[in-house]
């Protein structure tokens, strides 16, 4: 299989739309066309930190990844944070996820980046399995106030 990641064009509206859905579906988020419409004007707005990436095999968007910069007080420097990651359920175990990764990396790496964090659900076992190979689990707590 020929993977190509790159940026998500105007014609990559419906396939992302339904990788998208599906990621919000994993994690029991209820959401909208409207909701989805609002993230891709994020990820073409040049004044949104919010970018992303799609995985394109055999002419069809099989992943994608959303992810932006932070400025980190702590490191006095600009860090990334991998919001989203999401590979369709037929294209699981092709190295998809870690190519999306790697390719958020290596932007990060050239913006001067530190660090690139992310979050995962504790029992998400088959995406824990990769991020336990690709990086080092935080120490840090993650709580999360409703507003």
């Amino acid at each position: 299989m020929t993977l190509t990641i790159r940026p998500p064009t105007p014609a990559d509206r419906a396939d992302w739309g339904r990788l998208f859905a599906g990621y919000a579906e994993f994690y029991g988020v209820a959401q909208s066309e409207a909701m989805r419409d609002r993230v891709w004007s994020w990820l073409h707005d040049p004044a949104k930190s919010t970018s992303g990436l799609v995985a394109q095999a055999q002419g069809r968007l099989i992943g994608l990844a959303h992810f932006r910069t932070v400025d980190d007080p702590l490191w006095a420097k600009t860090t990334g944070f991998l919001d989203d990651l999401f590979v369709d359920p037929s294209a699981r175990g092709s190295g998809t996820a870690k190519a999306l990764i790697d390719a958020v990396a290596a932007k990060g790496r050239a913006q001067g980046w530190p660090l690139l964090a992310w979050l995962t659900a504790a029992d998400n076992h088959r995406a824990r399995s990769l991020y336990d190979r690709l990086a080092t689990p935080a120490t840090w707590v993650t709580y999360e106030m409703t507003l």
